[in-house]
């Protein structure tokens, strides 16, 4: 499954409340600092496990990404030089189809895996309410839960970001507003903390987000050395408003036409399309028509905030 049919997947769960106008919001000002209240606090001794929650569909990089960025972590004058003790939890240890055909052996089952102190949620097919309730009893423990890309459907469905602000991939972000009015969704961040809870764009935003939470544990030189064994260049773990090209809400327009439910490019020649008051709307899959078929008013009035 690729990335586009989790997002069509995310938004069908339960698109049928009223449209927050003033739950999305573009980001404004940068992170201060770290302050005392942003540090994680490491074991003296022994690992912290990591926990990576798995289903069909989860998206390769979403996981992949931050679990290289764990282990490559290493810390020579610590007893426990790699310090994360990471694995994969699903309901069942039968293999998960990845994006992409990757098959995944999940190293445990709800039932049988170590309390985590960092939780992982990658972009998947919709999660199981065993699933969901492992979230929320792990998360109370956890020092973080974390999602990427439309993993924050999965984390919205907990409950758990209710009243907090969230963000996810950019051709989500309209769709988490219109189905959790509670969450305040950022455009144009890379990632958002909300102390123990915290959130990615898409995709390769995980990398940074980890990193960001080796920061949290170990300093900013460990999250660096970190990044440079991994030859890894970018800077987004250094600024949660890194993600500005996404920021602003695209419009469609007869020369640029854009699928009014995710805004993402369509081509009017094989595009699904639907008249709404004598206006044509077209979509980037049958998906995404029905929903907007549905409820346009909804969707015109989102395109418009």
């Amino acid at each position: 499954m690729n990335r586009r049919d989790l997002l069509k997947q995310s938004a069908a769960l339960s698109i049928t409340t009223a449209i927050p106008f003033s739950g999305l919001h573009a980001v404004q000002t940068p992170n201060a600092p770290m302050s005392d209240m942003a540090k994680l606090n490491p074991p003296a001794e022994g690992t912290i496990p990591v926990a990576f929650v798995l289903s069909d569909g989860a998206v390769v990089i979403d996981f992949c990404g931050p679990w290289e960025v764990f282990q490559d972590v290493h810390i020579p004058d610590r007893k426990d030089h790699m310090p994360f003790h990471l694995y994969t939890v699903a309901e069942t240890t039968s293999p998960i189809e990845a994006s992409g055909g990757m098959k995944v052996l999940p190293s445990y089952t709800f039932e049988t895996a170590p309390a985590p102190k960092v939780i992982v949620i990658p972009a998947q097919r919709k999660p199981s309410e065993a699933m969901l309730a492992w979230i929320r009893k792990s998360a109370k423990a956890a020092d973080i839960t974390m999602s990427v890309c439309t993993g924050a459907f999965v984390l919205a469905r907990t409950g758990l970001l209710a009243g907090k602000s969230a963000t996810t991939h950019h051709s989500a972000y309209r769709q988490l507003a219109m189905e959790y009015p509670d969450i305040n969704v950022k455009r144009g961040a890379r990632f958002v903390e909300n102390g123990n809870l915290a959130t990615a764009g898409g995709l390769s935003s995980g990398i940074d987000l980890a990193l960001r939470v080796v920061e949290r544990y170990f300093g900013t030189q460990v999250a660096k050395d970190t990044a440079y064994q991994m030859e890894y260049q970018g800077q987004g773990w250094t600024n949660p408003n890194s993600n500005e090209e996404y920021e602003q809400v695209r419009v469609s327009t007869d020369a640029h036409p854009v699928c009014p439910v995710c805004e993402m490019d369509v081509d009017v020649a094989t595009a699904p399309k639907a008249v709404y008051k004598g206006k044509t709307y077209y979509f980037c899959s049958t998906d995404h028509k029905q929903l907007f078929d549905a409820t346009p008013e909804k969707y015109i009035e989102a395109a418009k905030n």
